[in-house]
């Protein structure tokens, strides 16, 4: 999966991006009809001021995967296209993105409640929620990785890895 014809792109916070996430959330809460799922806006789009791809990530847990495969034709109604082939690099993940084709607007990460994965996720973003000047850091990483690996979406992704990790490292020890 390595390559994309899709610029990485970062730009300044938009204020409106949780506006969108909470729309969004209110169609996936009625997409699962009252199952027991929690539903988080995760990734940068989610810490405010905080430079980002223009894509809202969109984490929800439920108690197991099948609570997510069987609402695949109810996410595909509202524009979302299940992913599997992501399932061979992260088998505890089910992903969907809206819309299909190029210029996507959300990415859906579908996990089991209480996983390292959900856990991971919400601890990477509330760290950068209280510690701005590690926020700011990691937009300006993302600023140059975007430049360095415009073209190469695994590439900057890859990238960030240790800047992540250590942020996760440093969120544990409080």
């Amino acid at each position: 999966m390595s390559g994309s014809r899709d610029p990485v792109r970062i730009v300044d916070y938009d204020p409106v991006w949780p506006i969108r996430f909470e729309a969004e959330r209110e169609l996936l809460g009625q997409a699962f009809g009252g199952a027991p799922v929690s539903i988080e806006h995760v990734g940068s789009t989610a810490v405010p001021g905080l430079a980002a791809k223009p894509i809202i990530d969109i984490l929800i847990s439920a108690d197991s995967l099948e609570a997510f495969e069987v609402r695949v034709p109810e996410l595909a109604r509202l524009g979302y296209e299940y992913v599997p082939e992501f399932e061979v690099e992260l088998p505890m993940r089910r992903y969907f993105r809206k819309p299909a084709l190029t210029g996507r607007t959300h990415h859906l990460h579908c996990v089991e409640t209480d996983s390292a994965f959900w856990r991971d996720h919400l601890l990477f973003r509330d760290f950068l929620r209280t510690h701005p000047d590690r926020a700011a850091a990691y937009a300006e990483l993302k600023r140059e990785l975007a430049q360095r690996f415009s073209h190469d979406r695994e590439a900057y992704t890859q990238a960030k890895t240790a800047f992540i990790e250590a942020a996760k490292q440093a969120a544990r020890r409080g």
